[in-house]
């Protein structure tokens, strides 16, 4: 069946804002450098008032990787909860400008709208505190059936998995998805994410995934191992297509009997890692909508991958499409 959009995404509707900081600064704020946690609003203006002056511009994991499809020529959309406040209007108007179709109603005296802050030391790695706001109020009411159907891929974050109702709406999405033969895609966004909620993302992968996005950290976590090939296989084992990314050595992408080892694109400099596994899934979800085998679908994961490490924040600065018709991945 002929679909409108290429991908649709649920996540997160969130603002970021990204700067740089030393490794005093993180020891000094008592934050665990790579990590992300949940803060609530009263530390989220603490530690914005204390932080280097940084970006400000809209995120949240899934909405970067809708980004990046966009600027692939994907047709996409977008589902994710704002307040009807500054941010969430720059959120809306940002997702508006680069193509991409969100419509999801803002909440109504709820919680601000989600941000991110996001501090980079000089080696690149980030660690983030965020506070979650108005994005954790998605419920299924926000998913509607004609955007799930008319789908080829419905693409699930999976910090989404802590509140209950979003979770249902996941629930919602596949059920809608796999009843007109589109494909459910989900990336485990963090190994605490994967700490917390171990035994629902295993049902979930097992009973409603067809594709599940990974990190090392993240697949050795979700079964309990320190073996990488082990937990990959496991993971190889209970989905149809696993792609696990694993930083200057590539990415595994496992697909039944077949595996495909693919090779990080190399970069001069890497200024800021934020974003990077956001971009790889975008990357490789346009391939996969296009019909593309597995190692071009690979090659577009780091081509993004690789830009977006090579500059602040978590979207492109050139037009993917065309860095990809350059490479010769797409023409």
């Amino acid at each position: 069946m002929t679909a409108q959009y290429d991908v649709a995404a649920i996540g997160n509707a969130i603002v970021d804002v990204i700067a740089p900081a030393e490794e005093g600064f993180l020891h000094a704020e008592g934050l665990v450098k790579g990590s992300m946690q949940l803060i609530d609003e009263a530390r989220g203006v603490e530690l914005y008032g204390r932080m280097a002056k940084g970006l400000e511009t809209s995120g949240g994991s899934a909405g970067n990787t809708i980004a990046g499809i966009a600027s692939l020529g994907g047709r996409a959309a977008y589902l994710g909860k704002v307040a009807p406040d500054g941010l969430g209007d720059t959120f809306a108007k940002d997702m508006r400008a680069i193509g991409v179709h969100f419509d999801t109603a803002p909440l109504q005296g709820g919680p601000a709208t989600a941000r991110c802050l996001i501090n980079v030391t000089p080696d690149g790695q980030r660690t983030m505190c965020t506070y979650l706001g108005a994005s954790t109020e998605l419920t299924p009411e926000d998913v509607p059936a004609e955007i799930v159907e008319q789908s080829a891929i419905v693409y699930l974050e999976g910090y989404l998995f802590d509140p209950s109702d979003a979770r249902r709406a996941f629930a919602k999405a596949a059920g809608l998805a796999h009843a007109s033969s589109r494909l459910i895609g989900i990336t485990l966004s963090d190994s605490f994410v994967v700490e917390r909620h171990r035994g629902e993302l295993l049902g979930f992968i097992e009973g409603q995934a067809d594709i599940v996005f990974a990190n090392e950290d993240e697949v050795k976590a979700l079964f309990q191992t320190d073996d990488f090939d082990t937990a990959a296989a496991k993971l190889g084992a209970i989905t149809k297509i696993a792609a696990i990314t694993r930083g200057e050595q590539g990415s595994l992408i496992l697909a039944g009997t077949d595996s495909h080892r693919i090779a990080a694109d190399p970069v001069d400099k890497v200024v800021d890692t934020t974003g990077a596994g956001d971009q790889y899934a975008a990357g490789f979800l346009y391939g996969l909508s296009q019909g593309l085998g597995f190692d071009i679908c690979g090659r577009l994961g780091s081509m993004a991958a690789a830009e977006v490490i090579t500059h602040y924040g978590p979207r492109p600065e050139v037009n993917l499409r065309d860095l990809a018709i350059s490479k010769g991945l797409l023409k």
